[in-house]
């Protein structure tokens, strides 16, 4: 595989989703909606729209798992942001039983509207952690090993001077792995 760089792989900030700190729920979703329109279409859709505060400084991001949950503020009483109930052995039939003592999704989507308009994205946004950032110019096999080993979707990639210039994608990283696979000229595995 040919030496390769996070910046050969990475989406630019200015191709990516961004929203102000407070931004709406609605307004995330719309940049979101936007960002796909726009973006490559030989390319995966983004996931995630990236948040920066009134200097302009990406300071967080929104998953579409966050904006479900924002939905949802029940989910916040149960457990801690990013833990998966799964992890510690409660299986589906329990996480059921969670959904009705909760009372959660109680009035499904019939006010989703109106929640999107008054929740603002500073209150269930996500702040990657010093692990879930990356030099443009690591190699890949370094940016591979953050996103396995701290079972991240994607990394914030920054300039030598700290700057905020991308977000490298898992799927884009599998995909380049992929294609180097696939033109690998080996015999049938017997």
């Amino acid at each position: 595989m040919k030496t390769m760089t996070v910046k050969d792989l990475m989406v630019p900030l200015a191709e990516y989703a961004t929203v102000s700190r407070e931004a709406t729920l609605y307004e995330a979703v719309m940049a979101l909606e936007k960002a796909h329109q726009d973006f490559n279409k030989s390319r995966y859709p983004h996931r995630a729209v990236l948040v920066y505060d009134e200097n302009k400084k990406i300071v967080g991001k929104v998953s579409q798992l966050d904006i479900l949950k924002a939905l949802e503020p029940k989910y916040g009483q149960m457990t801690d942001k990013g833990d998966s109930l799964s992890r510690f052995g409660f299986g589906r039939q329990f996480q059921k039983s969670l959904l009705e003592q909760f009372k959660l999704w109680d009035r499904p989507l019939r006010d989703v509207c109106k929640k999107a308009s008054e929740i603002h994205v500073k209150s269930f946004m996500y702040t990657p952690g010093e692990g879930e950032y990356v030099e443009e110019d690591a190699g890949l096999d370094e940016a591979i090993n953050q996103l396995v080993m701290g079972h991240h979707q994607s990394l914030i990639v920054a300039d030598k001077k700290g700057n905020i210039v991308g977000i490298l994608r898992l799927t884009d990283v599998f995909m380049a792995v992929f294609q180097e696979i696939t033109s690998c000229h080996i015999g049938a595995v017997k």
